[in-house]
């Protein structure tokens, strides 16, 4: 935590293997090890500031997407698809499955459940940790 302009996001960005540009130095351990991006890269998930995600399909067929493309390949469908259900029932958008995404703002979904939409679309890949940079931005405080 820190106030606006700190370099929240830039470690984050850093830490997750997602900072392209500008210059780095030093080096990140995991539990004492050398962190190696590729390996860290299938064990982690990141909840981006900004909610993107696709308009023209449903808060399930998003979590589907994401389990297919990033659950590892020996997990079975059934098992994909129990996952699925039980991260949209704990972040509560089970009665929503069917909802189109929508536009921010035009149509589709609330901020509210744009943010649970973003976190659920990282649990579906199960993993061992999750950056969420301002997951509470934009809500109000029982939201929050």
């Amino acid at each position: 935590m820190g106030v606006c302009g700190a370099g929240k996001t830039t470690l984050m960005d850093v830490l997750a293997g997602r900072k392209t540009g500008g210059y780095i130095e030093g080096e990140i351990t995991v539990s004492g090890y050398p962190k190696k991006q590729e390996t860290f890269a299938r064990i982690s998930g990141y909840c981006e500031q900004n909610d993107i995600h696709s308009p023209h399909v449903t808060i399930y067929e998003s979590l589907v997407f994401s389990a297919w493309l990033r659950l590892p390949a020996e997990v079975d469908s059934e098992r994909r698809k129990m996952f699925i259900e039980e991260i949209m029932d704990l972040v509560e958008l089970t009665s929503l499955r069917g909802a189109l995404v929508g536009l921010p703002g035009v149509n589709g979904l609330s901020t509210e459940q744009r943010k649970r939409l973003t976190i659920a679309v990282e649990l579906v890949a199960n993993p061992s940790i999750i950056f969420m940079d301002e997951p509470t931005s934009g809500l109000d405080a029982r939201a929050a």
